[in-house]
């Protein structure tokens, strides 16, 4: 035990003595090179470098300290006046910040002049003129009418001003977005002090100090049609009137056709502004049925997916003949490096929304805002008007359809099958959809307007016309980007060439026609997804 204890204690000393060692020796290894003199400039170098550091890393941590403390110097703080507040589920603004002395004054009276507590008499001065033009019967209906107003842009806000200077009573307005201050070129009543606050709340703040008693629903929030029921329910919380008349001023086309079917589907009464950018003669600004607005791309393609959902005339719009041409305005292109970023269309404010930027004169938003609440006012009055209807072009349709059954029989007899019963897969819907969206009403040889047919474009390669899997069924293997509008003339010669003649069309039509075909069978191929 004592041996075990001695030698504990020595491992102990021992193990004691290592770190001294080592410390000696370290200071013995600096005295021997102390006198070198390449020591000394790598000892020199070594201090001077981590001097140099530390005065740069000091003054940027004194850049960033004096950077951080004057941001948070221009912060106001978060107490109950300030105007920060959270946005909305759908990255809207929230509720308006605090308002001013006068804007707290127009909303007391406002509100009195809601609940009745309003001269009439000054009502009815205000409102004279239109109450002479329209007479007092058809004035009546107007100032007891409800309205819709779905968009509160630059057609939206002027609409609404409209309706509600002429006497509308009973105002919802639907809107998710916020004025911003690129809007104002063309927003009706919105000022700088309205930008970043809601559209629908700024409409009706602005407009409650000129109408005080127009009753005002403002729905801060997206159009959605599994919201349609709620959206565009009746007055107060679906306890009031319907609505007379509900006015479309969205400029997404998705949303747009989805209100114009969710309203033509429950009967309700609508009309729709179509595109005011990049148009500029006020002059050709027209009001007609959908079916026969021309030259507008946003009504093209919106009258394009509601022929695909059924929908092809019976919907009143706002629309512009003004034709596109060199020197005038066209959509503005995404800048390269946003490509280079990535994902474009997370540039848009919602998913789907349109991204780019389209250029707009400020004055005609206005003019379609105040062609719509004209039509509208005039339509709830039943004052006397004539709105374009519709082509009317059901019974050339019907001519179309026959003469494609005529000429599906012919072929199936010349292929040696009997014809009698045979059934195409087209209907007269499809025949108008081709004819008006696809080949826009044209041949696609002469590009004549007269006279047309649709027939095959090319004959089936495997010779087989019909199928007849089925018992007691027969019908015609047509497809519809296998067809063509051409006129009644061409059609013939494309028969007897083409379609008996077994000759492809690149020996008959030169190039241009042949790409104007593809691209439109591409057109059906694409939109057909949607039907």
């Amino acid at each position: 035990m004592e041996g075990r204890r001695r030698g504990c204690k020595s491992t102990s000393q021992t193990t004691e003595r290592r770190p001294q060692q080592e410390t000696d020796n370290m200071s013995s290894w600096f005295e021997r090179q102390l006198p070198s003199h390449q020591f000394q400039l790598a000892a020199t170098a070594l201090v001077s470098g981590i001097t140099v550091a530390g005065l740069i890393y000091g003054g940027q941590a004194i850049r960033r300290k004096v950077a951080v403390e004057e941001l948070k110097a221009s912060i106001p703080p978060l107490d109950e006046e300030h105007q920060a507040q959270r946005l909305t589920d759908f990255g809207a603004a929230s509720p308006l910040p605090s308002a001013t002395r006068e804007e707290d004054r127009v909303a007391a009276i406002a509100r009195r002049a809601q609940q009745g507590d309003y001269d009439e008499d000054l009502v009815n001065e205000q409102l004279t003129r239109t109450a002479s033009f329209l007479t007092p019967p058809r004035f009546g209906k107007l100032r007891s009418s409800f309205v819709i107003v779905v968009g509160l842009g630059g057609v939206g806000s002027h609409c609404t001003a409209a309706l509600a200077r002429s006497g509308v009573s009973h105002i919802r307005l639907i809107d998710f977005d916020q004025v911003t201050l690129s809007s104002l070129n063309r927003h009706a009543v919105a000022t700088l002090a309205d930008v970043g606050t809601p559209k629908v709340q700024c409409v009706r703040k602005r407009l409650e100090a000129v109408v005080p008693w127009v009753h005002w629903e403002c729905l801060n929030e997206v159009w959605r049609e599994d919201q349609g029921e709620r959206l565009l329910a009746k007055w107060d919380r679906g306890k009031g009137q319907q609505p007379d008349y509900v006015v479309d001023a969205i400029d997404n086309i998705d949303s747009k056709v989805e209100l114009l079917k969710y309203c033509h589907q429950h009967g309700l009464k609508v009309v729709s502004s179509m595109g005011a950018g990049c148009k500029s003669d006020p002059s050709r600004i027209f009001v007609g049925d959908i079916s026969a607005s021309v030259e507008d791309p946003l009504s093209r393609t919106t009258r394009r997916k509601l022929r695909m959902l059924g929908i092809s005339e019976g919907i009143p719009v706002v629309y512009s003949t003004e034709k596109p041409g060199p020197g005038k305005a066209q959509l503005l292109p995404l800048p390269e490096e946003e490509f280079v970023k990535g994902k474009v269309n997370e540039l848009s404010v919602l998913p789907d929304f349109r991204a780019r930027i389209l250029p707009v004169l400020g004055t005609m938003p206005a003019v379609f805002g105040y062609t719509v609440a004209n039509f509208v006012i005039l339509e709830i009055t039943g004052y006397p008007h004539e709105a374009g209807s519709g082509k009317g072009r059901e019974k050339m349709y019907d001519g179309i359809l026959s003469g494609l059954q005529g000429l599906e029989e012919r072929l199936a007899r010349s292929g040696g099958h009997d014809p009698m019963g045979l059934k195409i897969p087209v209907s007269k819907d499809d025949v108008g959809y081709l004819v008006e969206e696809v080949f826009r009403s044209k041949s696609v040889v002469s590009g004549l307007p007269t006279r047309l047919v649709l027939t095959r474009w090319r004959a089936p390669k495997d010779g087989s016309w019909i199928d007849e899997r089925w018992d007691g069924q027969k019908f015609s293997k047509l497809q519809l980007e296998e067809l063509v509008c051409m006129t009644k003339e061409e059609a013939a010669i494309h028969e007897k060439e083409v379609l008996k003649g077994g000759k492809p069309p690149e020996v008959i039509y030169d190039v241009d026609v042949i790409q104007l075909v593809k691209r439109r069978h591409q057109e059906i191929l694409h939109y057909g997804s949607y039907r």
